[in-house]
């Protein structure tokens, strides 16, 4: 406030000053041109020049105004466009996270049409179109979007082969990812679609050739690329022993990965496959070798399931075992099992029985029961049984008394009778 006084104040000192100013010295101007002159005070020329000066000014701004007008006009509404477009977009790209897949794909293509990089809104209309199971409305925006930005042919091909691998359209997907797959460095995700695509025409080989990559590039987390290689693994080894290819399975196995090879259940996967394959005497050799560095339940249950011919030695090998494990319920049962085989039955009672009693698995009850009732002992094998079926993974509901069934299943006119 002090300060709009003191301009104020000098202003009109200063306008007294010129008015003064004029009174004591006029001055004399004199404008001559050709046969023409004007006359007049200084001061009133001063001011008449300086009105022509203001005035030659504002003509030429107007003039400049009135030539660039059109451009201004084409300018904002070319905002207005884009501002509409990034609007619709907005909402076009809300809608299709809601779900709202129809209402979603007339905004984004109606965001495309004003947008500066419409690349965007024709992918994800292409994903709203397969989301609306309209395959030829899903072509032609692909086909818009690889027409928008010649430079995202590729960003075009991985989003068409993931909806192709989307509707197990696997061998459709590798011919669309030919491209792409020249170059995993610069387009990782390609990766992931091939993985997918050789896993749905179960090309196991082609998977592990492509896991070295997945790691490389990161494409997963490190444990889901664990699991990855392990499943890949297991599955040639299933491969092998479908077709019965001894030498392929043992080729495979020495490719194992080394962290995984001393899991038991790739450990009794392997044997298992090499009993598919009529290799009794190499899986028996096996499970011996193994069960010397680390007892393993899994594979003792194994031994006593290979059923040679001769069983004789298998039995005599695992009653040494009894001298370290001999409360095992695992040993116990295979011992059983073996002594059946060779017909020693009071023998295989005992260690069935002992295993029974040690543990009450399912296999124990099943393999008791079956001898019991095969020695004529079938009130023991009925108990035996009815502990086994207890044990299932699904038990059967309990039934109501004997004498409730009969009594209540029959008509009273009956039961009157019966008494």
């Amino acid at each position: 406030m002090g300060g709009l006084f003191l301009i104020a104040l000098l202003a009109l000192v200063a306008g007294v000053g010129i008015v003064a100013l004029i009174e004591t010295e006029p001055g004399y101007l004199l404008i001559a041109y050709g046969g023409y002159t004007v006359e007049t005070s200084f001061w009133v020329g001063i001011l008449l020049i300086a009105t022509l000066v203001l005035l030659l000014y504002a003509s030429l701004r107007f003039l400049h105004r009135l030539i660039t007008s059109p451009a201004n006009v084409l300018n904002w509404a070319g905002e207005r466009r884009l501002r509409q477009s990034a609007r619709l977009t907005g909402r076009g790209t809300i809608n299709f996270i809601e779900g709202n897949w129809a209402k979603s794909r007339k905004q984004l293509l109606r965001g495309a049409k004003y947008s500066e990089s419409p690349l965007l809104n024709y992918l994800m209309a292409a994903r709203a179109s397969y989301r609306l199971q309209e395959p030829e409305a899903m072509s032609r925006q692909l086909m818009q979007a690889a027409e928008s930005d010649l430079e995202a042919v590729i960003a075009v091909d991985l989003t068409q082969a993931e909806l192709q691998l989307n509707d197990r359209q696997y061998e459709k997907a590798l011919r669309t990812l030919e491209t792409a797959k020249k170059n995993p460095g610069k387009h990782p995700q390609v990766l992931h679609l091939l993985c997918r695509a050789y896993d749905g025409l179960g090309d196991i080989e082609a998977m592990l050739t492509l896991l070295p990559l997945l790691r490389k590039h990161r494409i997963g987390g490190a444990l889901e690329l664990d699991d990855l290689e392990a499943r890949i693994h297991y599955d040639l080894l299933e491969q092998a022993a479908v077709t019965g290819d001894t030498e392929l399975l043992k080729s495979r196995w020495k490719k194992y990965p080394g962290r995984l090879v001393d899991e038991e259940s790739v450990q009794l996967h392997y044997l298992s496959a090499l009993l598919r394959c009529d290799e009794v005497a190499t899986v028996e050799r096996e499970i011996e070798r193994r069960l010397k560095k680390n007892w393993r339940p899994a594979l003792v249950s194994l031994y006593g399931r290979i059923n040679r011919e001769t069983a004789q030695k298998q039995l005599a090998t695992a009653e040494a075992w009894l001298r370290k494990h001999d409360k095992d319920p695992d040993l116990l049962l295979c011992l059983g099992r073996l002594a059946m085989v060779e017909r020693q039955w009071a023998k295989a009672r005992d260690y069935l029985e002992r295993s029974y009693a040690t543990r009450a698995s399912e296999e124990a009850c099943l393999e008791l029961g079956r001898l019991l009732t095969a020695v004529g002992d079938h009130a023991s094998a009925a108990e035996v049984f009815r502990v086994g079926t207890g044990l299932r993974n699904n038990p059967l509901p309990e039934l109501p008394q004997p004498d409730d069934v009969v009594s209540d299943s029959l008509p009273e006119s009956r039961r009157l009778g019966s008494e």
